[in-house]
Protein backbone atom coordinates (compact mmCIF):
# COMPACT_ATOMS: atom_id res chain seq x y z
CA UNK A 1 0.00 0.00 0.00
CA UNK A 2 1.40 3.61 -0.79
CA UNK A 3 0.83 5.85 1.92
CA UNK A 4 -1.09 9.51 1.55
CA UNK A 5 -1.99 10.17 5.24
CA UNK A 6 1.23 8.99 7.08
CA UNK A 7 4.74 8.70 6.70
CA UNK A 8 5.67 4.97 7.60
CA UNK A 9 9.61 4.47 8.67
CA UNK A 10 11.86 1.84 10.44
CA UNK A 11 15.48 3.39 11.24
CA UNK A 12 17.88 0.41 12.96
CA UNK A 13 15.49 -1.64 15.46
CA UNK A 14 13.16 1.34 15.48
CA UNK A 15 9.42 1.68 13.68
CA UNK A 16 8.33 5.59 13.11
CA UNK A 17 4.05 6.24 11.82
CA UNK A 18 4.45 10.37 11.67
CA UNK A 19 0.68 10.88 11.20
CA UNK A 20 0.47 13.30 7.76
CA UNK A 21 -2.40 15.63 7.24
CA UNK A 22 -0.97 18.87 8.74
CA UNK A 23 -3.60 20.89 6.98
CA UNK A 24 -6.30 19.07 8.83
CA UNK A 25 -4.17 18.74 12.20
CA UNK A 26 -3.58 15.29 11.15
CA UNK A 27 -7.13 14.63 12.24
CA UNK A 28 -7.94 10.99 11.45
CA UNK A 29 -10.43 9.65 8.53
CA UNK A 30 -11.10 6.73 6.76
CA UNK A 31 -7.86 6.61 4.79
CA UNK A 32 -5.62 7.29 7.54
CA UNK A 33 -7.02 4.75 9.74
CA UNK A 34 -6.43 2.15 6.53
CA UNK A 35 -3.18 3.16 6.29
CA UNK A 36 -2.18 3.13 9.89
CA UNK A 37 -4.16 -0.76 9.74
CA UNK A 38 -1.83 -1.74 7.45
CA UNK A 39 1.33 -0.45 8.83
CA UNK A 40 0.49 -1.97 12.01
CA UNK A 41 0.50 -5.12 10.59
CA UNK A 42 4.37 -4.87 8.87
CA UNK A 43 5.12 -3.76 12.33
CA UNK A 44 3.78 -6.92 13.71
CA UNK A 45 5.12 -9.37 10.97
CA UNK A 46 8.38 -7.51 11.09
CA UNK A 47 10.83 -9.43 13.86
CA UNK A 48 13.44 -7.20 13.40
CA UNK A 49 11.94 -4.51 14.75
CA UNK A 50 11.94 -3.55 18.46
CA UNK A 51 9.49 -0.61 19.00
CA UNK A 52 7.34 1.59 17.76
CA UNK A 53 7.23 5.87 17.80
CA UNK A 54 3.86 7.50 16.82
CA UNK A 55 3.96 11.10 16.28
CA UNK A 56 2.42 13.76 14.29
CA UNK A 57 3.60 15.65 11.09
CA UNK A 58 4.33 19.77 11.59
CA UNK A 59 4.54 21.46 15.31
CA UNK A 60 1.29 21.78 16.70
CA UNK A 61 -1.07 18.53 15.89
CA UNK A 62 -0.31 15.04 17.01
CA UNK A 63 -3.43 14.22 16.39
CA UNK A 64 -6.42 16.69 16.37
CA UNK A 65 -9.02 13.89 16.41
CA UNK A 66 -11.39 12.84 14.03
CA UNK A 67 -11.94 14.75 10.82
CA UNK A 68 -15.45 16.76 11.39
CA UNK A 69 -16.43 16.96 7.63
CA UNK A 70 -16.34 13.15 7.31
CA UNK A 71 -18.15 12.45 10.85
CA UNK A 72 -20.58 14.71 10.14
CA UNK A 73 -22.37 13.12 6.96
CA UNK A 74 -22.62 9.67 8.93
CA UNK A 75 -25.64 8.42 9.76
CA UNK A 76 -26.37 5.62 12.60
CA UNK A 77 -24.96 2.54 10.69
CA UNK A 78 -21.92 4.61 9.10
CA UNK A 79 -21.18 5.76 12.79
CA UNK A 80 -21.25 1.99 14.56
CA UNK A 81 -18.73 1.11 11.33
CA UNK A 82 -16.68 4.03 11.75
CA UNK A 83 -15.95 3.64 15.81
CA UNK A 84 -15.68 -0.41 15.48
CA UNK A 85 -12.91 0.25 12.82
CA UNK A 86 -11.58 2.79 15.34
CA UNK A 87 -11.55 0.13 17.91
CA UNK A 88 -9.90 -2.49 15.74
CA UNK A 89 -7.72 -0.60 15.04
CA UNK A 90 -6.36 0.96 17.57
CA UNK A 91 -6.61 -2.77 19.54
CA UNK A 92 -4.31 -4.00 17.08
CA UNK A 93 -1.78 -1.25 18.04
CA UNK A 94 -2.49 -1.87 21.71
CA UNK A 95 -1.91 -5.83 21.30
CA UNK A 96 1.41 -5.25 19.08
CA UNK A 97 4.26 -7.38 21.09
CA UNK A 98 6.66 -4.59 20.77
CA UNK A 99 7.00 -1.46 23.13
CA UNK A 100 5.16 1.43 21.72
CA UNK A 101 5.56 5.00 22.51
CA UNK A 102 3.50 8.23 21.66
CA UNK A 103 5.26 11.42 21.25
CA UNK A 104 2.80 13.85 21.35
CA UNK A 105 4.08 16.97 19.71
CA UNK A 106 1.09 19.44 20.14
CA UNK A 107 -3.09 18.83 20.26
CA UNK A 108 -4.09 15.08 21.20
CA UNK A 109 -7.70 15.37 21.09
CA UNK A 110 -10.33 13.31 20.61
CA UNK A 111 -9.21 10.38 18.35
CA UNK A 112 -5.84 11.91 19.19
CA UNK A 113 -6.13 11.40 23.33
CA UNK A 114 -7.13 7.66 21.94
CA UNK A 115 -4.62 6.63 20.73
CA UNK A 116 -1.81 7.89 22.75
CA UNK A 117 -3.91 5.82 25.25
CA UNK A 118 -3.43 2.74 23.46
CA UNK A 119 0.38 2.98 23.74
CA UNK A 120 2.26 1.74 26.53
CA UNK A 121 3.87 5.16 27.99
CA UNK A 122 3.45 9.11 26.34
CA UNK A 123 5.98 11.54 25.81
CA UNK A 124 4.54 14.77 25.30
CA UNK A 125 6.04 18.48 24.25
CA UNK A 126 5.55 21.25 26.69
CA UNK A 127 2.85 22.58 24.00
CA UNK A 128 1.04 19.47 24.08
CA UNK A 129 -2.66 19.79 24.40
CA UNK A 130 -4.69 16.51 25.89
CA UNK A 131 -8.34 16.26 25.61
CA UNK A 132 -11.45 14.15 24.73
CA UNK A 133 -14.06 17.50 23.52
CA UNK A 134 -16.41 14.73 21.63
CA UNK A 135 -19.22 16.10 24.57
CA UNK A 136 -19.13 19.81 22.66
CA UNK A 137 -20.18 18.00 19.37
CA UNK A 138 -23.05 16.07 20.95
CA UNK A 139 -20.96 12.66 21.28
CA UNK A 140 -18.90 10.75 23.13
CA UNK A 141 -15.58 9.45 22.83
CA UNK A 142 -15.86 6.67 20.13
CA UNK A 143 -12.44 4.61 19.70
CA UNK A 144 -11.91 3.47 23.61
CA UNK A 145 -11.60 6.77 25.41
CA UNK A 146 -14.05 5.88 28.12
CA UNK A 147 -12.70 2.82 29.06
CA UNK A 148 -8.65 3.40 28.75
CA UNK A 149 -8.90 6.76 30.22
CA UNK A 150 -10.72 6.22 33.53
CA UNK A 151 -8.37 2.61 33.99
CA UNK A 152 -5.37 4.67 33.79
CA UNK A 153 -6.13 7.79 35.27
CA UNK A 154 -9.04 7.26 37.63
CA UNK A 155 -12.90 6.69 36.72
CA UNK A 156 -13.86 10.27 38.71
CA UNK A 157 -11.26 12.35 36.86
CA UNK A 158 -12.02 10.51 33.52
CA UNK A 159 -15.85 11.62 33.89
CA UNK A 160 -14.42 15.29 34.91
CA UNK A 161 -12.24 15.22 31.49
CA UNK A 162 -14.71 13.65 29.11
CA UNK A 163 -18.12 15.55 30.52
CA UNK A 164 -17.01 19.29 30.30
CA UNK A 165 -14.39 18.21 26.97
CA UNK A 166 -11.61 20.76 28.70
CA UNK A 167 -8.45 20.77 27.37
CA UNK A 168 -5.53 19.82 29.25
CA UNK A 169 -1.79 21.23 29.42
CA UNK A 170 1.27 18.70 29.44
CA UNK A 171 1.72 19.87 32.77
CA UNK A 172 -2.00 18.95 34.09
CA UNK A 173 -1.95 15.60 31.79
CA UNK A 174 1.92 14.73 34.06
CA UNK A 175 -0.22 15.30 37.15
CA UNK A 176 -2.86 13.22 36.53
CA UNK A 177 -0.85 10.40 35.43
CA UNK A 178 -1.88 11.14 31.70
CA UNK A 179 1.18 11.01 30.41
CA UNK A 180 4.89 9.81 31.59
CA UNK A 181 7.20 13.05 30.54
CA UNK A 182 7.45 16.49 29.44
CA UNK A 183 9.94 17.10 27.02
CA UNK A 184 11.29 20.42 25.47
CA UNK A 185 9.03 20.97 22.07
CA UNK A 186 12.20 21.03 19.91
CA UNK A 187 14.11 18.01 21.73
CA UNK A 188 10.56 15.75 21.84
CA UNK A 189 11.86 13.54 19.13
CA UNK A 190 15.50 13.28 20.83
CA UNK A 191 14.24 11.87 23.88
CA UNK A 192 11.81 9.69 22.74
CA UNK A 193 14.31 7.72 20.64
CA UNK A 194 16.77 7.76 22.98
CA UNK A 195 14.38 5.66 25.51
CA UNK A 196 13.21 3.72 22.76
CA UNK A 197 16.82 2.63 21.72
CA UNK A 198 17.19 2.02 25.71
CA UNK A 199 14.04 -0.21 25.33
CA UNK A 200 15.40 -1.72 21.97
CA UNK A 201 18.20 -2.95 23.06
CA UNK A 202 16.67 -5.75 25.27
CA UNK A 203 15.78 -9.27 24.56
CA UNK A 204 12.78 -9.10 22.18
CA UNK A 205 11.34 -12.13 24.35
CA UNK A 206 11.62 -10.67 27.84
CA UNK A 207 9.95 -7.07 26.47
CA UNK A 208 7.32 -9.49 24.90
CA UNK A 209 6.80 -11.37 27.58
CA UNK A 210 6.88 -8.08 30.26
CA UNK A 211 4.07 -6.29 28.35
CA UNK A 212 1.79 -9.23 27.94
CA UNK A 213 1.51 -9.93 31.48
CA UNK A 214 1.25 -6.28 32.41
CA UNK A 215 -1.66 -6.11 30.17
CA UNK A 216 -3.17 -9.28 30.14
CA UNK A 217 -2.91 -9.58 34.12
CA UNK A 218 -4.02 -6.06 34.59
CA UNK A 219 -8.16 -6.71 35.08
CA UNK A 220 -7.77 -9.88 37.02
CA UNK A 221 -6.90 -10.86 40.23
CA UNK A 222 -3.87 -10.92 42.16
CA UNK A 223 -3.63 -14.52 41.97
CA UNK A 224 -3.96 -15.05 38.68
CA UNK A 225 -1.67 -12.16 37.14
CA UNK A 226 1.25 -13.86 39.21
CA UNK A 227 0.13 -17.30 37.57
CA UNK A 228 0.82 -15.62 33.87
CA UNK A 229 3.92 -14.05 35.32
CA UNK A 230 5.44 -17.36 36.71
CA UNK A 231 4.24 -19.23 33.55
CA UNK A 232 5.98 -16.25 31.58
CA UNK A 233 9.10 -16.26 33.38
CA UNK A 234 10.03 -20.10 32.80
CA UNK A 235 9.88 -19.13 29.01
CA UNK A 236 11.93 -16.36 29.66
CA UNK A 237 14.43 -18.30 31.25
CA UNK A 238 14.21 -20.85 28.41
CA UNK A 239 15.50 -18.39 25.79
CA UNK A 240 18.94 -17.17 24.12
CA UNK A 241 18.04 -13.55 25.55
CA UNK A 242 18.37 -15.22 29.20
CA UNK A 243 21.64 -16.89 28.48
CA UNK A 244 23.14 -14.36 26.50
CA UNK A 245 21.92 -11.97 29.34
CA UNK A 246 23.03 -13.60 31.85
CA UNK A 247 26.26 -14.84 30.72
CA UNK A 248 26.51 -11.23 29.77
CA UNK A 249 26.32 -10.62 33.48
CA UNK A 250 28.73 -13.10 34.84
CA UNK A 251 31.57 -11.35 32.16
CA UNK A 252 31.07 -8.83 32.96
CA UNK A 253 30.15 -6.75 29.69
CA UNK A 254 27.10 -5.49 27.48
CA UNK A 255 24.48 -8.11 26.53
CA UNK A 256 24.06 -8.44 23.01
CA UNK A 257 20.56 -9.58 22.81
CA UNK A 258 19.66 -11.58 19.61
CA UNK A 259 16.08 -12.93 20.64
CA UNK A 260 14.03 -16.31 20.28
CA UNK A 261 13.93 -19.47 22.13
CA UNK A 262 16.43 -22.47 22.04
Amino acid sequence: MAYETIIFEIKDTIALITFNRPKAMNALNNALLSELSDAIDKISNNEDIRALVLTGAGDKSFVAGADITEIATFGPLQARNFSETGHNIIGKLQKLAIPVIAAVNGFALGGGSEIALACDFIYASDKAKFGLPEINLGIIPGFGGTQRLSRLIGKNIAKELIFTGKMISAEEALAIGFINKICPHESLMDEVYKIAGVIASKGRVSLRAAKQVIENGFNVDLATGCKMEIEAFSICLASEDAKEGTSAFLEKRKADFKGGLK
